[in-house]
Order: C-alpha cells, then sequence, then structure tokens
C-alpha cells in the first residue's frame, strides 16, 4: 500500500513552455501513488490510500489506478462543494526541460483535498493486521503538505510497526513545500519507525541534515565512495533502519544524465550498473521507479544486488516515456535488468 496525494500534471507538448502553451497534456501521478501503479504493472497485488473529491477529476485518478489492478477502495472521498473552497484536486504544471534548460514543476495544489486528511480517516490498524499489508511506502511530499498530512504520516507508521509491516520512506525534498529546516524537525521524528530509507544526494542532506563529503552546490559530480560514508553516518545514528537506497544522478543535460544506485543492506554497499549518458524523454518518476524496482525484489525473494540493479533498470526505464506513472511491464523490466540492449524486437 502507498500512502501519499494523487495529483493531475498538465504539461506543453514536447518540451514546449507553459508560459506559451495552446493546449495541455493531462497525466496522473503522484509520488507515493507512482510506487503503487508501477508495482501493479510489474504484477504485484497493490493499493492507494490517499483522499480525493469525489467529482468527474478525482474520479479520473480512480479509474487510472482501476485501469492496471491497484486498489482504489479505500481512498476517503470528499464531497464536492461546487467551487473547491475546501477540497479540491492538486495540479502540478510540468515543463520537461532540454539542452541546458531544466525540467520546471509549477504547483496547483493548496486546499487539495489529501492535505486536509486527518488522524481516524483510514483505518490502518485494519489494513495492516487484518488484511495483511506486507508493504507500507509514503514519503516527504505527503509528510509536507500539512500538519494534518504529517500527523497521518505517523499514524501509518505507527500501526504498521505494530502489526509488523515492512515501512519504506522517500524522503523526496521538495523546497517549494517545506524548508529544510521544517523537513528535519518533522521526518527526525519519524524515521524511528521506517525500514527502508530511500533518497538521493539532496534529500540526505536538506531532510536528515547528513552532507555528502566533497559533492559541489550543483551536484554535478557524485563519488560514490562518499555517499557510503554518509549512509554508514544514517544508519548508525538511526539502527532500526534495515535498508537505504540512494540514487545517483549527474545531470549532463536536460535530456541526458548519468544514472545509478546504491543499496545497504544488512551491513554491505551494493552498487548497480551504472547508466552513463542515459537518454531521457522524461525525468519526472525516475526516483520512484527505483523504489518500485527495488520493493519487487525484496517483496520477491531477490538478492539486494539483485535489488538494487532491479531498482536502478526500473528507474532508467522510467524516464524514457512521458508522464509520472509507469509504462514498464515485467518483460520490459528484466529484459534490461538481465543486461539486454535497445535492439530493435521483431
Amino acid at each position: 500500500m502507498s500512502l501519499g496525494e494523487c495529483m493531475l500534471r498538465l504539461s506543453p507538448h514536447g518540451h514546449g513552455r507553459i508560459e506559451f502553451a495552446n493546449a495541455l497534456e493531462v497525466w496522473v501521478g503522484g509520488g507515493e501513488y507512482n510506487v503503487a501503479y508501477a508495482l501493479a504493472r510489474l504484477g504485484m497485488r497493490t493499493g492507494f490510500l490517499s483522499r480525493l473529491v469525489d467529482h468527474p477529476l478525482g474520479r479520473l485518478i480512480v479509474n487510472h489506478g482501476r485501469a492496471v489492478g491497484v486498489d482504489m477502495t479505500h481512498i476517503v472521498m470528499a464531497d464536492y462543494d461546487g467551487i473547491g473552497r475546501e477540497d479540491r484536486i492538486g495540479l502540478n504544471f510540468t515543463e520537461v526541460g532540454t539542452g541546458v534548460r531544466a525540467s520546471v514543476t509549477l504547483y496547483d495544489r493548496g486546499h487539495s483535498a489529501a492535505s486536509n486528511l486527518k488522524p481516524g480517516m483510514i483505518d490502518f490498524a485494519a489494513l495492516f493486521r487484518e488484511k495483511g499489508v506486507r508493504w507500507l511506502h509514503t514519503g516527504g511530499i505527503f509528510t509536507a503538505l500539512s500538519q494534518g498530512c504529517a500527523a497521518v504520516c505517523k499514524e501509518a507508521l505507527v500501526a504498521a510497526r505494530q502489526a509488523g509491516t515492512i515501512v519504506s520512506y522517500d524522503l523526496n525534498f521538495r523546497s517549494k513545500l517545506w524548508s529544510s529546516q521544517k523537513a528535519r524537525e518533522m521526518t527526525r521524528d519519524l524515521v524511528p519507525y521506517m525500514d527502508c530509507l530511500i533518497g538521493n544526494e539532496e534529500d540526505f542532506q536538506k531532510v536528515l541534515g547528513f552532507e555528502v563529503d566533497g559533492a559541489d552546490e550543483h551536484l554535478s559530480t557524485l563519488d560514490a565512495s562518499a555517499y557510503k560514508k554518509m549512509v554508514e553516518k544514517v544508519v548508525k545514528a538511526f539502527p532500526n533502519i534495515k535498508v537505504v537506497g540512494t540514487t545517483l544522478r549527474e545531470v549532463k543535460s536536460g535530456l541526458v544524465n548519468n544514472w545509478s544506485a546504491i543499496l545497504w543492506a544488512e551491513g554491505q554497499f551494493y552498487e548497480s550498473r551504472r547508466y552513463d549518458n542515459l537518454e531521457i524523454e522524461d525525468r519526472v518518476g525516475g526516483g520512484d521507479g527505483f523504489s518500485s524496482g527495488f520493493a519487487y525484489g525484496f517483496l520477491n525473494g531477490k538478492t539486494p544486488q539483485e535489488c538494487v540493479d532491479l531498482g536502478a533498470a526500473h528507474g532508467a526505464l522510467l524516464q524514457s516515456t512521458r508522464g509520472d506513472t509507469s509504462q514498464i511491464d515485467l518483460a520490459d523490466l528484466m529484459h534490461v535488468f538481465g543486461g539486454g540492449s535497445a535492439r530493435i524486437k521483431r
């Protein structure tokens, strides 16, 4: 199960700019939702926990998840007041960058139905104890939305810990949602209830305060050994953490990145295959692809090395298609995971 907000993303065609758009593509997505959706595409039984508005935009999201088999029945549906003054569906406007122009996201998600979640609205104990949910995924985007969401996140994590449900948490720092100081204050209270911690270089710095030695301010050159030292500090500070997944992205241009990942598990580090000069169609959702890929590995009894390779391969594949959510199936993943090339399939 994933817990978070799902939004509608509106993007100009290709690499167009919002300011000059005369048409916008509609995509469904959200950091936590993307993980449940991707795992359903890989054949897993998944569900999504959130709050939406009971009107056509809310039902668009519900139908999107149902189309690939995500269980959307536990979503809290808010009545539509006719204007969206109390609850609305969050929007984000995203430009897909190219060359030296970066991708940009403009949020329009204030007063969303998900941000108005409060403790007690979702029966987590019943889900984890009675329904037998094995894995809960959530993250920093959801926690940052409101005080209520932060409280619901803790409620979910405590219930999961009591039921023996595995918890993965993607730090996912968003400077437009909260400050680094606020993120550190809120997140350090939640980490003791987590099993798997996920994030990139900026996430660990901004959300938990662990600096990566030698990283420049633009994070353009990444040293795997420096990240390993940082992770060792993290697991020493939080001994309950069993797995740490870190994606490494070197941005060469808007459409070309170097991409890889590191996984710490059982006291050892595992490095994925490197995807140098990875050609990108749309980088949004790459980190969620990593999260769902390595979760797929652990849930199916794979070794830590296989898990980090699955995560990195899935993240690379996710960036080859438009939109936030996965268009990748298990055959696609296993082909790249197994070292398959991009030669045409006939």
